[in-house]
């Protein structure tokens, strides 16, 4: 439950910029290509961060996902909307992420 809310964490206006879109269609590769292109653009944006290592996390890419979390982390908190109309800071997501990856990890 959490990883789907995890996903679409994205400003209201800025959706497909955000590989918004793809992730929700499970089409991971797209989704990785225009996060990646967005974050060459905006390197430090958390929503493109975060959105990132989700994609990371659901191809197996444990270690590249745990850097993005913790650079989200690195820096100031900011508001993300939801898919699903509430809020929450890029640090809970941050945090909420890095906790998956560990429970992930732990139960292989």
């Amino acid at each position: 439950m959490f990883l789907a809310a995890l996903m679409v964490a994205t400003p209201a206006l800025a959706k497909d910029r955000t590989g918004y879109t793809a992730i929700a269609a499970g089409n991971l590769s797209q989704a990785e290509a225009t996060l990646s292109a967005e974050r060459a653009i905006f390197p430090r944006r958390p929503e493109v961060l975060l959105n990132l290592a989700a994609v990371y996390a659901r191809t197996d890419r444990v270690a590249q996902a745990r850097t993005l979390y913790n650079d989200v982390l690195a820096s100031e908190p900011v508001s993300l909307d939801l898919a699903n109309g509430g809020a929450t800071s890029s640090h809970e997501v941050a945090q909420r992420g890095l906790a998956r990856l560990s429970t992930t990890v732990a139960s292989r």
